[in-house]
């Protein structure tokens, strides 16, 4: 097996221990993350009825015109504030995290810390 499928098959295990155990209510609704090579995506999902509350990425046009020349932590960062912002308005304060089988560092966790600084409680 190579070694890309092998980290593939690793994070989708991780993906499914993580999933069982988080599931967003009406109260706490769930932050996922999903990370590629160059962008970020994260979403705040309400799980009983299906549907995205708020959205931001590293591809909002918001974001790219401010993250010219820094690092993709920086960028996570924002894109992790301007969630935060965009989930305030819709009268979100209170999230679980769900990190999808991505470990907690790096780019991972500057989103989670830009949300924290927005506003959002984990």
């Amino acid at each position: 097996m190579s070694v890309q499928k092998l980290k593939v098959k690793q994070r989708a295990r991780r993906k499914q221990r993580v999933r069982k155990k988080v599931f967003g209510t009406q109260e706490r609704l769930r932050l996922t993350v999903y990370r590629s090579l160059g962008h970020i995506y994260a979403q705040v999902i309400d799980d009983t009825k299906g549907h995205t509350v708020a959205a931001a990425s590293s591809t909002d046009k918001e974001v790219v015109t401010s993250v010219e020349g820094k690092t993709k932590s920086e960028r996570s960062h924002l894109v992790g504030k301007i969630l935060a912002q965009r989930a305030l308005s819709a009268n979100v304060t209170s999230v679980v995290f769900d990190r999808n089988g991505f470990m907690y560092h790096g780019r991972v966790k500057a989103l989670a810390d830009g949300a924290r600084e927005g506003g959002l409680q984990f």
